[in-house]
């Protein structure tokens, strides 16, 4: 989607604000047995590893235009994974290459200080971080993934335009994506902007084909630059929350159970409540 900016800025030094995308997705499983509860736990380590989602975050840098300057990342025992990247928006300069004050946002160093591995003095906000949950219910046979995506940008590079392919990547039974616009960036007059674009929801950015499969609720503080949408798949369809039992060796009351476990489980984590009994159309 594209971002549509309020107008075009000529502005004083570097563009100072700084946009977060808050991308937390669900996947929900019924895992019959202790067995299969394990297997799923190992499926998900195996399929969300720091490798992969290394890969999937150089993915999204590439959508929004940012370079790469540095990448940690840790598989966790017994579960999990995390990723972190540092990002800039402009190419960094080469060892030796200085780097101006207008690059720095106007910082007061001289260019010696302002060499390579200094150039973290506009980066420090400029990140992409993944972590992954997977856990399952003791006795109920639910088992969840969740994974914790933050895009953090300054500057004119938005973190929008990854939300489409994020959801297209995990295809989550839930999600809450939450946008913000901090701080304030300056035109040449003095004036302060607090937010360089056009925007009334984060549902403006996410593709129709994905608008016409979820549920979306909308949690929005205009006037402070904050917007919610928290998103449910419309379809159910048993067979796809199944892991290591086929539908077809249930039993129809087993079946209206599962069904139900399952449900719960997805209402109370849409709308962030303990639901005691469920009495809702998902």
């Amino acid at each position: 989607m594209e971002i549509k900016a309020i107008k075009k800025l000529k502005l004083y030094g570097f563009n100072n604000l700084t946009k977060t995308l808050s991308f937390n997705m669900y996947d929900i499983c019924y895992a019959k047995t202790p067995q299969h509860r394990h297997s799923y736990i190992e499926y998900i380590d195996e399929e969300y590893s720091a490798e992969r989602l290394t890969n999937i975050l150089t993915e999204v840098a590439n959508i929004i235009g940012a370079n790469i300057l540095n990448i940690a990342k840790q598989d966790y025992d017994p579960q999990g994974a995390s990723v972190t990247m540092l990002i800039s928006e402009e190419p960094v300069n080469q060892p030796g290459e200085p780097v101006t004050s207008e690059e720095c946002g106007e910082c007061e160093l001289n260019s010696e200080q302002l060499k390579s591995e200094a150039v973290v003095c506009h980066l420090d906000k400029s990140h992409i971080t993944v972590h992954t949950y997977p856990e399952s219910h003791p006795d109920e046979g639910i088992s969840t993934f969740r994974a914790d995506i933050d895009v953090s940008t300054c500057g004119h590079i938005s973190p929008l335009k990854a939300l489409n392919f994020l959801i297209n990547t995990f295809q989550p039974d839930i999600t809450a994506i939450d946008y913000r616009v901090r701080g304030f960036t300056r035109d040449v007059n003095g004036k302060k902007y607090f937010i360089d674009h056009k925007i009334n929801s984060i549902q403006n950015y996410i593709s129709s084909e994905n608008r016409d499969i979820y549920q979306m609720i909308d949690v929005n503080v205009y006037q402070e630059n904050i917007f919610h949408t928290k998103m449910l798949l419309k379809e159910f369809d048993l067979d796809n929350y199944l892991f290591g039992t086929a539908k077809k060796e249930l039993m129809a009351g087993e079946k209206k159970k599962i069904k139900q476990r399952l449900k719960k489980e997805m209402a109370e984590i849409f709308y962030g409540k303990n639901i005691p009994k469920v009495n809702l159309k998902l």
